[in-house]
């Protein structure tokens, strides 16, 4: 079995594990000298309901399920969930987290292939697995969006209040704001401003964060 490996960017993983992003990127070399082409994983993918997600290749230690695939012009995207009632599914949600795993790795075996001006490039993969590892080769690849996000933002449209830990999610994600400077942010324009998820609508949040990240 075959491997390559995608960098990717945890920005927020949801309080039940769920999980997304581009597994496989389309037309790019990664640093092992390998090119996935648009397509290559369509064909194997008819028909599969779930892949398993496992923690550095290794069967013995399969750490949750990816059961949503979606091929779009940069890749396949998947979406998945961490089994928290394993301790192998609870480490690996711990260490994608914080940053210690940075990496998705496909396991596949390549079905059609040719090298053209030094670069392999794959027409057609069967993918077996998709791995949580430390290190990715291609930088195209990467965790883009996870279920709380999205839950954030269809909150915030329909005028509910968030939470403070909604509110340093939502810049993190949203303003690429570092841990500490998303709690700067909430702890200068929403604390002591009574209900924090009460007090600011969006228009005015917006305006003292901008005068908080300036200050």
């Amino acid at each position: 079995m075959n491997e390559l490996d995608f960098a990717l960017d945890t920005k927020a993983i949801d309080e039940e594990g769920h999980i997304e992003g581009l597994a496989a990127g389309y037309g790019n070399v990664d640093h092992g000298g390998d090119m996935i082409l648009p397509g290559a994983i369509a064909k194997g993918m008819r028909g599969r309901k779930s892949l398993p997600m496992l923690l550095f290749h290794d069967q013995k230690r399969p750490v949750g399920v990816w059961n949503e695939f979606n091929e779009t012009d940069q890749g396949l995207v998947v979406k998945g969930k961490f089994s928290l009632a394993s301790a192998d599914g609870r480490e690996a949600y711990a260490l994608t987290k914080d940053g210690a795993l940075s990496a998705l790795s496909i396991g596949y075996n390549a079905i059609k292939e040719k090298v053209v001006d030094g670069v392999r490039q794959i027409a057609e993969l069967l993918l077996h697995e998709v791995s949580l590892v430390t290190i990715g080769m291609n930088a195209k690849a990467q965790i883009r969006r996870v279920k709380e996000i999205e839950d954030i933002l269809t909150k915030l449209r329909a005028g509910d209040r968030l939470q403070e830990r909604e509110w340093e999610a939502l810049l993190k994600k949203q303003f690429d704001l570092s841990n500490a400077e998303a709690e700067r942010a909430v702890r200068i324009n929403l604390k002591g401003r009574g209900d924090l998820g009460g007090t600011a609508n969006a228009a005015d949040f917006a305006e003292r964060l901008r005068a908080a990240l300036v200050d």
